[in-house]
This record gives C-alpha cells, sequence and structure tokens, in this order.
C-alpha cells in the first residue's frame, strides 16, 4: 500500500456524531480493525484517494474508514492528554513532599561543626549580644555628630548618618533606607505583565497619528494626545488624586548622530544615561534587575529625579519600570512606566508625579546616524509648587516633554562623535596647549563633570537650607547649604546661591552676550574688570558657540588660575558653565592624570525661552506689547567655599550676606550692561 501521499484530514465531518456512523464504526471486523491500525500509525490523516485504496482493499464504505479515523484520533487525543495529566499530577506530589521533607529538615537543622544545637544556640546568643553592643554605640556616634552640626550649623534637623539632610525628596530619602526590604515582596510575575502591555500601549502610540495625536496650535510640530480618545482605547484610572492634578503629554521626532545598537546601549545603562541627559536628570538609580524569561529584552526597576533650569522649577521623582527590546535588526524599543512597587511610599507621602507609558524607538537608517521617535506622557500636580516666572513654560510641556528629551539627544550625540574624533575639527583651535587626542577627551570629561554638577546644585530641594534672614527671604534668591560630598568637590562647606528673571530677549542675544570674551569683564568678578584671553577651546558641536575654553582672566596676584568653561547652544535654550582651576592641575588632566580627582566648583548661566509666543526684533530685543511675553529665562547661580572645618553661626550669616551681595550685584551689571531696566 503506497503511503506516500499523507493528507491532511479536510472534508466533510458532518455525518461523525450522527448514529448511523456510529453504528458503521462498530461494525469493522477484528482483521480490518488491525489493518486500520496499522495504517493509522503511519499516516493518522489519510486523504481521499487513500480513503478509497483502503475502502477497496478491506471492503469498507469510504465514510466508514473516515469516521474510524476521526475517531481515533480523538481517542489518542484522549489518551494523551490524561497521559500527561497524571505525568504532572506525579510531578507535583513529588515536588510538594520534597517541599515538606525539607521544611521538616530545617526545623531539625544543627550545627554540623560541633553536632550538637545547644552550642549552636549559645553561639547565635553571643552574636545578638555584639550585635546590641555595637548598635548602641553607633547610636552614640550618631547623637554627637547630630549635636555637633547643631552647634556649628544652626540646624538641629539631621538625619542618620550617611544620608541626604532631611529636606530630601521623599523618593530618595525612602528609596535609601527602605528599598532592600522591599524587593522581596515584588511580584515579578506581575512587572513583567505590566511591562510588556506598557510595550504594547507604546507600539500602538507610535503607530497611530489620528485619532489619537494632534498638533498643538501654538507650538508647530509638537504633537498631544487627544484624551478623549486615548481613556477610550487605554482606559486608566487617575494615579495622582488631587484637584490640580493635570496630564502632560508630547511626541517629537528627530535624526541622531549615533548608530541605533550604541545608543539603546547608553539608554538600557542607568549611569550612561544619566551622562547622557545631565540638564534634566539629576539622580538615577537602578533597583532591581528582572528576569523577562521568553519575552526578552531587558527589564529593570529604577528611581529618577528630574530637574532642570532653576530652583524655582519643581523636580519630579518616579519610581518606574524600564523594559527595552530588540524589534528587528536595525529597531529597538524602549519604554518606561511608572509602577507602585514601594507601596509603603505612596501609603506615606501623596504621589505628585506619574509616568504612563512613554519612551522612544530608534531606528537605524546609515552612516552611523539613527532616527529616534519620543513619547512623554505623565499626570502631574506641579502647578502650585513651580514659580509663576516658569508656569507657561512647564504647563505647556516644554520643560520636560519630547521636544526636549530630543533635542537633549541630538545634542548630546553630537557631542559624543566630537569627543571621540568621529567629527574632524581645525588643529590650529588648540594653539598647540591640547596637542593629543587623549588630552582632548581628558579634558571634555572633566567638562562634563562640570556641568552634571551644575545641574545637580541647581535642584535645592535636598539641600540643607539657611536660617535666611527676614531682608532676604523674599528676595527672590535661593540660598542653601551643603557639607561637600566626595573628592570631586573641594573639601568643607560650600554655599549656593542662585536667582531667575525674565528678561526681554532672545536666548541667541543673552547667550552671545555672556558668551563674547571682550564682555565678560562686564559681568564676571573674577576678571576684575580686567580683559580676558581665551587660551584654548575645543569644538563640541557645529555651532561655533558649542565649545569647551580654557580663559586666562587678567589677575596679577593669580596668574597660576585659569577657568575651565563649557558652552552650549540648541532650540530650546543655552547654558554657558564655568569654574576656576589652578593651572597644574588642568595641565595634569591635559597630561592624561584621571579627571575624576581634580576637585571641581562650577557656577553659570542657564537660559531658556518663557515658553509664550511673541516677535523679536532684529536686535534680539522682544517687539511684544508689555504684558511680559517673548522674552527669555535666565538662571544665575554660582557655588562659592566659605570654610573648611568648623562653621559657626556668624560665618552662616555673614556667607548670606556675601553671596546675596555677590548675585544681586553679579544681575545689575547683566541688566546695565544689556541696558536693560525695570
Amino acid at each position: 500500500m503506497d503511503l506516500s501521499n499523507r493528507g491532511n484530514g479536510s472534508g466533510d465531518e458532518e455525518n461523525y456524531n450522527s448514529e448511523q456512523g456510529k453504528k458503521q464504526y462498530h461494525r469493522h471486523t477484528t482483521e480490518q480493525i488491525q489493518q486500520l491500525e496499522a495504517f493509522y500509525n503511519e499516516c493518522p490523516h489519510p486523504d481521499k484517494n487513500q480513503r478509497q485504496q483502503l475502502s477497496r482493499e478491506l471492503g469498507l464504505d469510504q465514510k466508514q474508514i473516515k469516521f474510524w479515523f476521526q475517531n481515533k484520533r480523538t481517542q489518542t487525543k484522549a489518551l494523551n492528554e490524561r497521559a500527561d495529566n497524571n505525568s504532572l499530577r506525579s510531578e507535583n506530589e513529588r515536588i510538594h513532599f520534597e517541599n515538606l521533607s525539607m521544611h521538616e529538615a530545617l526545623k531539625n537543622a544543627f550545627c554540623p561543626s560541633c553536632n550538637s544545637s545547644g552550642v549552636c544556640e549559645e553561639e547565635k546568643r553571643q552574636n545578638l549580644q555584639r550585635l546590641r553592643i555595637e548598635n548602641a554605640r553607633l547610636k552614640e556616634e550618631h547623637e554627637r555628630a547630630v549635636n555637633f552640626l547643631t552647634n556649628y550649623m544652626g540646624n538641629p534637623i539631621l538625619p542618620s548618618v550617611g544620608t541626604e539632610p532631611s529636606t530630601s525628596a521623599p523618593g530618595e530619602q525612602y528609596m535609601s533606607q527602605h528599598w532592600s526590604t522591599s524587593v522581596t515582596h515584588v511580584d515579578q510575575s506581575v512587572i513583567i505583565e505590566t511591562a510588556v502591555a506598557a510595550m504594547n500601549e507604546l507600539m500602538e502610540l507610535l503607530r497611530v497619528n489620528e485619532p489619537l495625536w494632534f498638533e498643538a496650535p501654538s507650538d508647530h510640530g509638537r504633537y498631544t494626545l487627544r484624551r478623549d480618545s486615548y481613556d477610550m482605547i487605554f482606559p486608566k484610572s487617575n494615579q495622582v488624586n488631587t484637584s490640580s492634578a493635570r496630564f502632560e503629554s508630547s511626541k517629537d521626532s528627530g535624526e541622531v548622530a549615533m548608530s541605533a545598537t550604541h545608543l539603546i546601549e547608553m539608554l538600557v545603562d542607568v549611569n550612561k544615561w544619566k551622562e547622557f541627559f545631565p540638564t534634566i536628570v539629576t539622580k538615577a538609580t537602578t533597583l532591581e534587575a528582572i528576569d523577562t524569561g521568553i519575552f526578552g529584552g531587558l527589564l529593570h526597576l529604577l528611581y529618577q529625579k528630574m530637574h532642570i533650569l532653576s530652583p524655582l522649577v519643581a523636580p519630579r521623582e518616579f519610581f518606574f519600570i524600564r523594559y527595552s527590546r530588540q524589534i528587528n535588526s536595525s529597531t529597538w524599543v524602549l519604554v518606561d512606566m511608572s509602577y507602585d512597587f514601594i507601596t509603603q511610599l505612596q501609603d506615606s507621602v501623596p504621589i505628585r508625579s506619574w509616568r504612563f507609558p512613554s519612551g522612544c524607538i530608534i531606528q537605524d537608517i546609515s552612516n552611523g546616524k539613527s532616527t529616534v521617535t519620543w513619547i512623554e506622557h505623565v499626570q502631574v500636580d506641579d502647578k502650585l509648587s513651580t514659580h509663576r516666572l516658569y508656569r507657561d513654560f512647564v504647563c505647556g510641556s516644554q520643560a520636560y516633554g519630547a521636544k526636549r528629551w530630543i533635542t537633549t539627544l541630538q545634542r548630546m550625540c553630537e557631542r559624543f562623535a566630537f569627543s571621540n574624533g568621529l567629527i574632524a575639527t581645525p588643529t590650529n583651535e588648540l594653539e598647540g596647549v591640547i596637542e593629543s587626542l587623549e588630552g582632548k577627551r581628558n579634558v571634555m570629561t572633566l567638562s562634563q563633570r562640570m556641568v552634571e554638577s551644575f545641574f545637580e546644585v541647581l535642584c535645592m530641594s535636598d539641600k540643607l537650607d539657611f536660617p535666611n534672614p527676614s531682608e532676604y527671604q523674599n528676595s527672590g534668591v535661593c540660598v542653601a547649604l551643603r557639607k561637600s560630598n566626595g573628592p570631586h568637590q573641594p573639601d568643607g562647606f560650600i554655599v549656593s546661591v542662585a536667582t531667575s528673571l525674565w528678561l526681554p530677549f532672545s536666548k541667541e542675544h543673552l547667550f552671545n552676550f555672556f558668551h563674547d570674551e571682550k564682555r565678560r569683564a562686564l559681568w564676571d568678578v573674577l576678571s576684575n574688570g580686567n580683559p580676558v584671553t581665551t587660551v584654548a577651546h575645543i569644538s563640541t558641536g557645529k555651532h561655533p558657540g558649542n565649545r569647551i575654553s580654557i580663559i586666562q582672566p587678567f589677575v596679577p596676584k593669580e596668574n597660576k588660575m585659569v577657568v575651565l568653561q563649557e558652552s552650549s547652544i540648541d532650540s530650546l535654550g543655552a547654558a554657558i558653565i564655568y569654574a576656576p582651576m589652578d593651572l597644574k592641575a588642568l595641565l595634569s588632566v591635559v597630561n592624561g592624570e584621571d579627571a575624576t580627582k581634580i576637585p571641581i566648583l562650577p557656577s553659570g548661566f542657564v537660559i531658556s525661552t518663557d515658553g509664550r509666543a511673541s516677535s523679536r526684533g532684529t536686535n534680539g530685543a522682544s517687539t511684544s506689547s508689555n504684558t511680559g511675553s517673548g522674552g527669555s529665562l535666565l538662571t544665575v547661580a554660582f557655588q562659592i567655599l566659605i570654610c573648611h572645618s568648623q562653621l559657626t553661626t556668624q560665618l552662616n550669616m555673614e556667607s548670606v550676606a556675601t553671596v546675596h551681595t555677590l548675585i544681586s550685584s553679579t544681575v545689575k551689571k547683566i541688566k546695565a550692561a544689556l541696558h536693560y531696566y525695570d
């Protein structure tokens, strides 16, 4: 019999369950059944030709053969399922009894070295006693430290040793103290399910334009979610349960100068991710890595603190899931989604920021470049905690929106390309001061740390505030004090001071003013009213203002001091950040010494648009009405080392007066140089 042509069992089965079909099935002889069994073992799904051949050989009707094979397949399937169930039941019972035996063994465990549980109990008791003594000693040290800081710093509210001050953001403080004991209670399967659902939602948001997205009328090119359409497709409950909570959503895309593979590597590494967005992310920590199993990709639980521009802008905190996965050979997707895996925090601190599925899709194009589309979707309650000077900018999704992430990513990828020599720069621009590519990279690394440190300082909510005298409390100047927290800063007590103001000039006009070395003496106290000289500079972008400069101020008694400065400008704003340095220390960095060991204390300026539309004149000044729209927001921030050891109350008050005078006089000089008198 030819068994080469095996069918798929297709055909009518409407008569299989009829009474006539069942009777025909039972009239088979033993010999016929044996032959049918033999054929079934070779081909359980005979086609029409094979059934005709069997009909002729066995003297049976074709329908009888068809019904027999259908019934045989059903019986075989039932037997297989029953066997599988029995096997699984046996395995389950075996594991259950094994678990019981292990529990019983643990109950009766004893010390193998001494073969006696009594000695182990004694040893446990002694260890416990030693721990109690050590704990008491640490408590005494903590109390002595609190008393010391109370007497000399004038502020009795301090946390336990080794933590941030008590004014830290709630999430940071809770994270450092309680996360290690909470992670064991996380249901990983629920987290994975949430991450996969978030990935699916993000892919849908990236794929569909109408009816989910519409172009914001006041901001050409920025897309925002249509709330009613989104809620219909992805219904969710509110996570920020306050009357002043609001939604922010935005989508933007752009081309970046980095391959997709390299870019996703930078984004999934939390430290590199923070370095890539120094003007947005001030703190980032990986709390736990989760094995995704068959779903693949990388899944982490993260903590993030975001802050930009000014102490007058409220920071945002998120505990969230980050899930990244490769879709095909040239495409990666990364999604972030808030998740309350620290339930105790949600019970004790009201939620002010919640991220719905947000993230980006990265697609390789060519020549080491990628196209990135970014989505930000959050619910926040920070309008009242954000100064009215910045409310239009923040509430218009310009502060933390997708465009800022894309613009910052483009700028940092460009900087990365310049630092690695991927983009050639003129050799004569360094004027022989920095000759090697390694020296250039070292200076760029030092400058990157300077920028990160500066933007971390701008968020003054987690610093130990001064008891400001009453005459300074309503001046618009923020003053904060901290003890230096590492070798990368000068040792001692550091005072930070910052203020923000509106000016009726474009960001380009203000940037050019601060970037002009011929006009630096008009505002820089380090120049002492004298001209300065740029000794060398390193380009960090195609715009001539994107550069790192080594500046020599003309100060006769300080001829060994130079200023390291990084200036940067993009479509959303600009920054000029600088720090005085010892010439010998800078040369050691140029010659290859570790840049992380060089202490640095940056000051500088941050410029942004004010979030309002207006026209501007050719000189950069606003031509709008007297409503205050159409200008720029400027933040001025300084840091000063006030002492190395003890901090007295008198020095405390003198420091407040000194820094307040410094920043107030600087602002007056800037306004006078710009010919603006309000």
